[in-house]
C-alpha cells in the first residue's frame, strides 16, 4: 500500500490534523534517522507529541518500523517532493537538507501566513562554510548548532552578506550522544584476544575524496599491516560514483581481512574499531569524540563546496582539530600509513585526554542534546497551535 496517497486531490499528509503536522520532520535519505532519533524519542515520550515524518527514501527504516505516534509518508523526489513542500501546512519543519528555501527545494507558499518555522539539524560536526554550498543555511529561520564554532561562522556570514539574524540554538549532536551511550553499554571487547587490530575506513564523498581518488592504494597499505579493514563508504558514494565501491569490493574480495559495510546507520563496527581512517568526513569527528579513539587522516585535497569559504576568516573546525585527535599522512606513502597505524593502534590510550578536551570545548550539551532540541521544537509547535484551528 502506498504511503503517500491522494484523497480528493489533496495529499494524505495534508489530511492530518493540525496537531499531527505541527511538527514535521523531513528525511532526504535513510541516513537522517540517527540524527532525528534522540529528538523524536523525547518528543514522543516526555512531550507526548504526535509527529509527521516525510521521507524521500524508499529504504528509510521508518517506512516499515516507525514508533507509535509518528505518521510516515514517502514523498519521493523531484516534482512530487516539490509539490509537497510548496503546499505544506506545518508549524515547524525540521530538516537536515541544506538549501531549503532555494529553487532546489522551495518553502511552502503558506509559510508566511501560517508562521511556519524551518529548523536545520546538522548531520555533521564539520563547519558550515567549507563543505557546504554558500547559501546552504541562509533561508532557515533557526539552526540547531553543534558548537560555538558554528555560531561564529553563521553570524560572520550574516554580517558579511547582510542576512537577517537567525535563531541559533545551542544544541549539540544527537548521533554523538547515541555513540557514547552505546559505547558505555558495550564495555566488553567483541573480538577474540588474538584477532588483528580493526580499522574502519570511513571517508567523505566526492571526486577528490579517499575512495574516489586513492582508495585501492590506501586499503592495500592498511591490509599490509595485518589489520582487519572495513570499508564504510558514504551513502552518496554509492549514489554518485558506485564504481569506486564496486572496484574495491572486486579487488579485495579474496582477502579475508577485508569487508565492505554500506549500512552506515549501524554502529557495531565503529564501537569495535581500534582506529578510523578518513579524509574530510564528519564521520571522523563522530568516531573520535564518540569512542575517544584516534583517527588517521589521509591528506587528500580539502572538500570545498564553497570556494569563498576563506572570506569568513575562520579556519574550519574539521581542519583545525585534526592533529589534536589523530595524525595526518600523505595518500601516496604506504610507509607513513603503516608507521601511523602502528603508533595510533599501539598507544591509543594516550589520545583520550586530548580528544576529551577538544570535545568539551567545542560540542554543546554532550549527552543531552535530544532533550534540548525537543524542548525548542515543542515550544515552536505550541506557538503554531495557539494561532487558531486550521
Amino acid at each position: 500500500m502506498a504511503l503517500f496517497k491522494r484523497d480528493g486531490g489533496k495529499p494524505k499528509y495534508g489530511k492530518l490534523t493540525k496537531a499531527q503536522r505541527a511538527i514535521t520532520f523531513y528525511a532526504e535519505d535513510g541516513g537522517s534517522w540517527p540524527h532525528y532519533e534522540p529528538i523524536v524519542s523525547e518528543l514522543l515520550g516526555r512531550h507526548g507529541r504526535e509527529l509527521a515524518y516525510l521521507t524521500s527514501s524508499e529504504s528509510d527504516p521508518l517506512l516499515s518500523d516507525a514508533p507509535a505516534g509518528m505518521h510516515v509518508f514517502n514523498i519521493g523526489e523531484g516534482a512530487k517532493r516539490g509539490f509537497t513542500f510548496q503546499t505544506m501546512e506545518a508549524g515547524v519543519v525540521v530538516a537536515t537538507v541544506p538549501q531549503l528555501g532555494t529553487k532546489l527545494l522551495p518553502k511552502s507558499r503558506l509559510t508566511d501566513s501560517l508562521g511556519t518555522e524551518h529548523l536545520y539539524i546538522h548531520h555533521s560536526m564539520a563547519s558550515t562554510h567549507m563543505i557546504y554550498e554558500p547559501d546552504g543555511f541562509d533561508f532557515y529561520e533557526a539552526i540547531l548548532c553543534v558548537g560555538p564554532f558554528m555560531v561564529a561562522e553563521t553570524r560572520r556570514r550574516e554580517e558579511l552578506h547582510g542576512l537577517p539574524a537567525k535563531e541559533l540554538i545551542e544544541h549539540g549532536y544527537g548521533r554523538l550522544d547515541t555513540i557514547i551511550e552505546r559505547r558505555a553499554a558495550l564495555t566488553a571487547e567483541q573480538r577474540a584476544p588474538n584477532d588483528p587490530p580493526l580499522i574502519v575506513v570511513a571517508p567523505s564523498w566526492g571526486p577528490h575524496c579517499l575512495f574516489e581518488s586513492c582508495g585501492d592504494a590506501v586499503i592495500e597499505a592498511l591490509l599490509a599491516t595485518g589489520a582487519a579493514v572495513i570499508a564504510r563508504p558514504h551513502p552518496m558514494t554509492r549514489k554518485h560514483t558506485p564504481a569506486a565501491i564496486d572496484r574495491l569490493a572486486e579487488r579485495f574480495a579474496s582477502d579475508p581481512n577485508f569487508s565492505l559495510e554500506e549500512n552506515v546507520a549501524s554502529q557495531d563496527s565503529l564501537q569495535r574499531a581500534d582506529l578510523m581512517v578518513s579524509d574530510w568526513s564528519g564521520a571522523a569527528l563522530e568516531f573520535a569524540f564518540g569512542t575517544e579513539r584516534p583517527v588517521l587522516f589521509i591528506d587528500v585535497p580539502r572538500k570545498v563546496n564553497n570556494p569563498g569559504y576563506e572570506e569568513l576568516g575562520i579556519e574550519p573546525f574539521e581542519a583545525s582539530v585534526r592533529e589534536q585527535i589523530g595524525k595526518v599522512v600523505a595518500p601516496d606513502s604506504p610507509e607513513q600509513i603503516a608507521a601511523a597505524v602502528a603508533e595510533l593502534v599501539g598507544d591509543r590510550e594516550r589520545w583520550i585526554d586530548s580528544i576529551r578536551a577538544v570535545r568539551e570545548a567545542n560540542i554543546y550539551n554532550v549527552g543531552s542534546s535530544g532533550a534540548v532540541a525537543a524542548e525548542v521544537i515543542a515550544e515552536k509547535a505550541d506557538r503554531y497551535l495557539q494561532r487558531g484551528a486550521s
